[in-house]
């Protein structure tokens, strides 16, 4: 009885080992490869799967993405200067039958294609073109390192220059030229700012001008028309004047004219003292000359005392011509 005790107890124990040897567990970013006396046999997902332990044999490929790093390396560019290059390698597995059996080491290949083909790509820029165009180098790495990784079921998605490093006597040939570069463009920003300045202060000086231009003008405007109306007021003072003192005169010379009528004198008086009153009136300071109505009878007068005259001078010419 005891015997088929121990008999059950170890068969029940070889059961438990080999159900525990035949029970696999694949984790969710793993994809399982089954093999069969050496044999590719199936693709198995994530999650509890059974096997013979005996016959077949589980591999298990992580699916998610990695990185590779590539060591350092010297890397001459097409200006012959060497410099210090190293990089980065994104992939992932897309296929995981091709990455188990169509290369024995990936890490390694991925290396290795990385640091050729850096040579290729930088050895076609100069270095201050390969300094500038990382991206450009990036874009170029990543699609040569895609199409030669393809067949071992790889994706590159990513690869990044982590650094590129010129000898120290060209970096410090580098350093001077940007400083000289810095240098330039802080003379060249500060003379545009005294031009700016120069070009606003003249404006400034411009539009001052045109101002004290504009209001000299208006005060000069108003100056004249100042003058020109005074001008005006004081001509027409004067006008009024003398046609004040014309009228004057004229008063004075029809009260001179009435006293002499109201005396009752004769032609020839009247005629005399008209001429004298007319002196008078030609030295006055009047423009105008107001004549009595009655001076037609006095040149009247005039012209008799003219005739008289004549025939009292003719006789005596005779005399003497005799």
């Amino acid at each position: 009885m005891a015997i088929w005790i121990t008999i059950i107890v170890i068969v029940a124990v070889f059961v438990l080992i080999v159900v525990l040897a035949a029970i696999r567990i694949v984790r969710p970013w793993q994809k399982g490869l089954v093999e069969k006396l050496g044999k590719y046999q199936r693709t198995v997902s994530s999650g509890l799967n059974m096997i013979n332990p005996f016959l077949e044999k589980l591999t298990r490929v992580d699916m998610r993405e990695q990185v590779v790093d590539v060591p350092p390396q010297e890397v001459i560019t097409a200006d012959n200067v060497v410099v210090t290059v190293d990089a980065v390698i994104y992939y992932e597995v897309t296929d995981p039958v091709k990455v188990v059996y169509n290369v024995k080491d990936f890490r390694l290949a991925a290396v290795k294609l990385a640091q050729t083909n850096l040579r290729n790509v930088i050895g076609d820029f100069t270095l201050d073109k390969s300094l500038t165009s990382r991206e450009s180098i990036n874009t170029r790495l990543r699609q040569v390192l895609d199409d030669a990784t393809d067949k071992w079921g790889i994706k590159v998605t990513r690869v990044e220059l982590q650094r590129i490093e010129p000898p120290r006597d060209v970096t410090d040939a580098m350093h001077k030229q940007m400083r000289a570069e810095r240098e330039r463009r802080a003379m060249v920003i500060e003379a545009q700012g005294i031009k700016e300045a120069t070009i606003n202060k003249a404006e400034g000086d411009r539009q001052a001008r045109i101002l004290k231009a504009e209001g000299e003008k208006q005060s000069a405007i108003l100056r004249a028309e100042g003058e020109a109306e005074a001008i005006e007021r004081v001509a027409k003072a004067e006008r009024f004047k003398k046609i004040a003192i014309a009228e004057g005169e004229a008063q004075a010379v029809k009260n001179v004219f009435s006293a002499i009528h109201e005396g009752d004198p004769t032609n020839d008086l009247i005629a005399i003292k008209y001429i004298e009153a007319l002196q008078v009136i030609a030295q006055g300071k009047a423009n105008k000359v107001f004549l009595p109505y009655e001076v037609s009878s006095v040149m009247a007068s005039i012209a008799g005392i003219a005739e008289l005259f004549k025939e009292k001078t003719e006789p005596a010419k005779a005399e003497k011509k005799k």
